[in-house]
């Protein structure tokens, strides 16, 4: 099913979390009442973010902190020094129950409700309303069945009842129930709930290594010796070294050290997709829920009526993304998940997280203020890098870890820049630029052009808005024809304001809802 998007235009002069100003922030948006992860993919590389159905982006050269989005590469990344003590004192956490002394007060990898625009509920929550889906639902099964037909295909028989229970879930959102029947397309089950804490199952030749191994420990207990593969390293990434005791441990070594059989603890982090459809979601829903609250009063300070199941829901369990499950793509399918971290049948740490074609693109993490010692904000990032790597041992142009937004101007934004290597998007012509080229520029000025050709343009930009799809009057139409229709001068204004951020190739595949 192709993208629906109604595009709500510029905001302007509104608060902005990170610098506090009344009215700084200016970003444009649009509501996404649903979205294929392709299309998405497309927009985030273009400065785009979803919080929620909502995806915005902010307008670069006028905002008071400009965010620029960030990405890490995985295949290249190598932990620094204080990214390998998180991983020790896990380590150490969860083998004897050590806990490390410190102050844990100023843990990088904390992100703020402002990071993913969740301080604009008042916003999304509005749109939620105005979004109509009932008429827009019945519109659009009705054009999809008449195109199916002019193709000679039958209508898919799930695809009204998708459009009409994606409303059902933003009317039960207000009572802030969980709406169990939702009709989302059901991402696979990884493996039911696959355990990515449990190295995969070892072949005999593996276990021999094992062995060797040990016993060359017993002979040498001073040397390491590196030359064999860690528990659950992807195999074609990391081929077998030289037998060097100084060769630095690999980030799988450090998350993946075996424990002893008697350890004071077990970790299992497990993968479960955004849906209410499917049963570990719903059965692990409340206890999810009572976390989000924990964390979101205990670190964000959020009085009690500002993270109540309403906003839960449509914050991190509303997800505009179809689920996605292609033969070359990777085993949990694409679409939004949310990384759940039990400790000793407990969670204690859930890290949302959409899968695109490209990459995984980090949404929010909240964990249980308890734990803090343990640096989670920290732990899940370097387990996100090391799930990356694993899902492109399958579908190798999965890639790239995606951060959010980086805000050079924003002190406490600014921890996203230590997970090297990494680059910024620029703003201007949407091309990569490592994050050392940009950093200078960024000391001299909030906002920048991180590409030094003068002359290099946007390529993706909007070369033919005629050719942009409007769905308007239960039709889908090329913006050519539809412009025919129109006499508001500001309705031209706006689609092609909308053309020009989303891009040629989005304009063509979305679907811009108009009423």
């Amino acid at each position: 099913m192709a993208s629906v998007v109604e595009y709500k235009g510029l905001k302007a002069g509104y608060h902005c979390g990170y610098c506090d100003s009344e009215e700084g922030k200016v970003s444009c948006g649009m509501w996404a009442h649903s979205m294929t992860v392709q299309d998405y993919q497309d927009l985030i590389d273009r400065g785009w973010r979803r919080s929620g159905k909502y995806v915005y982006k902010p307008v670069m050269n006028q905002t008071c902190c400009p965010q620029y989005t960030i990405r890490c590469r995985p295949l290249q990344f190598q932990p620094s020094k204080s990214h390998k003590k998180v991983l020790k004192k896990m380590l150490k956490f969860l083998a004897k129950g050590e806990i490390s002394k410190g102050n844990y007060e100023d843990d990088p990898m904390e992100p703020t409700m402002e990071d993913t625009v969740a301080g604009d509920f008042g916003l999304i929550n509005k749109l939620d309303i105005q979004c109509d889906l009932k008429t827009l639902s019945g519109d659009l099964t009705e054009s999809f069945d008449s195109e199916e037909k002019k193709k000679g295909k039958s209508p898919k028989k799930g695809a009204s009842n998708e459009f009409i229970q994606s409303q059902d879930i933003e009317e039960k959102l207000g009572s802030g129930e969980p709406s169990h029947p939702v009709k989302m397309p059901m991402a696979p089950k990884p493996g039911k709930g696959a355990d990515l804490s449990k190295p995969p199952c070892r072949k005999a030749k593996e276990i021999r290594k094992e062995r060797k191994r040990l016993k060359l420990m017993q002979q040498n207990p001073a040397g390491e010796p590196e030359g064999f593969q860690a528990q659950g390293e992807p195999p074609s990434l990391f081929p077998p070294k030289a037998n060097k005791s100084n060769q630095p441990k690999s980030l799988e070594d450090l998350i993946f050290e075996s424990l002893p059989e008697n350890a004071s603890h077990k970790l299992e982090v497990r993968l479960v997709p955004v849906s209410f459809e499917d049963p570990e979601f719903k059965s692990s829903f409340s206890r999810s829920f009572s976390l989000y609250v924990k964390y979101q009063m205990a670190i964000h300070q959020d009085p009690p009526d500002e993270c109540g199941k309403t906003e839960f829901t449509r914050f991190l369990c509303s997800s505009p993304l179809e689920a996605e499950n292609p033969p070359n793509g990777p085993d949990c399918g694409y679409g939004s998940f949310h990384q759940q971290y039990w400790l000793d049948g407990r969670i204690i740490a859930v890290g949302v997280i959409d899968i695109l074609p490209y990459c995984v693109s980090s949404v929010y993490l909240y964990y249980d203020p308890d734990y803090s010692f343990l640096s989670l904000g920290v732990y899940s990032a370097l387990r996100e890098i090391a799930f990356t790597r694993q899902l492109h041992q399958k579908t190798s142009q999965l890639s790239y870890y995606y951060m959010g937004f980086y805000i050079h101007s924003c002190p406490k934004m600014k921890y996203k820049g230590q997970y090297r290597p990494s680059d910024l998007l620029c703003p201007e012509t949407y091309v990569w630029v490592p994050i050392e080229q940009c950093l200078p520029s960024l000391e001299n000025s909030k906002y920048c052009r991180f590409n030094r050709d003068p002359e290099a343009v946007d390529e993706g930009r909007s070369k033919d808005p005629d050719r942009l799809q409007v769905f308007y009057k239960k039709a889908i139409m090329p913006y050519g024809v539809y412009k025919k229709q129109q006499k508001d001068p500001g309705e031209e204004a706006a689609v092609l304001q909308y053309a020009r951020l989303v891009g040629q190739t989005c304009s063509e595949r979305m679907l811009l809802f108009r009423n």
